[in-house]
């Protein structure tokens, strides 16, 4: 009776613990599904301790050995999946060790209580209750682990909008208004874990000849440079794009609502006597599903050229500036905030001469300098929901505004 009570107490109070976690707490309705479950389970464990503790003793209650039986079923199961679980996404060696000694005392109690030769009266009834009660929880865990992360959430839209130039009164300066504006046209929101805005000064002059097929291939090999979208053009000569105004566009941490939006004005100033042609304008955010994590206030870490703590390959990188963001990340249900290590968000905010752009990491505190392999990022993009809206290139020529001169 000892053991048993030993190994069904701690079930109960984890089981409870977690539970009313989940039940007040948890991002999605199956959170708090689980939630229930647990509380449920927890609550069929100490009724089976008082029931191990009658059938061992007074035996007051006729059927209290069914009781315990019920009880340290549902304790046995439970734990099965928590130990399956935390060998699946828990990094808490202390975690595993329990679940494998709880699963096991479990497992040995049920076997205790049988072999009493407990009464149980109209036994299908009591089985098909079993069964069907173990099969909606298995269902629920299912879902939650199994089916929910394989589906594709929702993408907001970022857009771009140019408006009519407007020149200074000394008429040697000129500014190029542009609306950005986020639609969450989902059933869910997002947390915004960092927006860029950049515009690129591009030169474009006109070959009086054809231009030979040579050219073409050395225009090419262009693609593949940093958000470079340079035309195969039989009379344009391109010149790399300069970087002439890179700007975030909404708070860092922020959050846009389902069916939700959110528009900001910025503007583009150049002088009139501009060598460039044309600009090409970009836009883009990153963002995390807010069913799938919480997440703490950011905070600026550090910056590539100097100040606070940023990886090592980010000082490395001399073809790009980074400013760093940095926050505490939380998981979406109890079961896993307490058999997994902290998890923390870090955003890179990246310009240099030839564009601007986002990254983000999430992972455990001191691995920022690790590379991931591509099924580790995957894992990390489908658990968080991560995803990256943009638009751009936007292209809008000068040669109305510098002929006005």
């Amino acid at each position: 009776m000892a053991l048993i009570l030993l190994v069904l107490l701690p079930t109960a109070l984890m089981l409870g613990w977690w539970g009313l976690e989940d039940l007040s707490e948890a991002l999605t309705y199956t959170g708090r599904i689980t939630g229930a479950i647990l509380i449920l389970v927890s609550a069929l464990s100490l009724l089976g301790a008082v029931a191990v503790v009658d059938h061992w003793g007074r035996g007051s209650f006729p059927y209290s050995g069914m009781v315990a039986l019920i009880g340290t079923v549902a304790a046995s199961l439970t734990n099965v999946m928590l130990l399956l679980e935390s060998f699946r996404d828990g990094d808490s060696t202390f975690y595993r060790v329990l679940f494998i000694l709880l699963t096991a005392g479990s497992a040995w109690a049920v076997f205790a209580v049988w072999r009493t030769s407990v009464v149980i009266p109209s036994p299908k009834r009591v089985a098909a209750a079993v069964v069907v009660s173990s099969a909606l929880a298995m269902a629920n865990f299912g879902y939650q682990h199994l089916y929910q992360p394989s589906q594709r959430g929702a993408r907001p839209l970022v857009n771009i909008s140019v408006g009519k130039p407007v020149l200074s009164k000394d008429r040697k300066e000129f500014v190029v208004p542009v609306d950005i504006r986020i639609d969450n046209r989902s059933d869910m929101g997002f947390y915004v874990l960092g927006t860029e805005f950049h515009a690129m000064g591009e030169q474009v002059s006109l070959s009086r000849a054809d231009r030979p097929r040579e050219q073409w291939r050395t225009d090419a090999e262009t693609f593949g440079d940093f958000h470079v979208q340079r035309p195969l053009s039989r009379r344009e000569i391109y010149q790399p794009g300069q970087l002439v105004l890179a700007q975030p566009w909404m708070p860092f941490g922020n959050w846009i609502e389902a069916n939700d939006s959110f528009v900001t004005q910025t503007v583009v100033q150049l002088p009139i006597d501009t060598p460039y042609d044309q600009l090409a304008l970009y836009a883009s955010t990153y963002l995390a599903r807010k069913d799938r994590l919480g997440l703490d206030q950011m905070q600026l870490r550090g910056y590539s050229w100097g100040g606070g703590k940023v990886p090592q390959w980010v000082k490395e990188d001399k073809s790009l500036d980074s400013i760093v963001y940095h926050a505490r990340v939380y998981e979406n249900n109890a079961i896993d905030q307490h058999t997994m290590d902290p998890r923390h968000l870090t955003v890179y905010w990246q310009f240099g001469a030839h564009g601007a752009g986002l990254s983000g990491f999430i992972g455990r505190n001191g691995e920022e300098n690790r590379i991931l392999s591509r099924a580790e990022i995957r894992e990390m993009v489908s658990r968080y929901g991560l995803v990256s809206a943009e638009t751009g290139p936007i292209k809008r020529t000068l040669w109305d505004i510098k002929n006005q001169v």
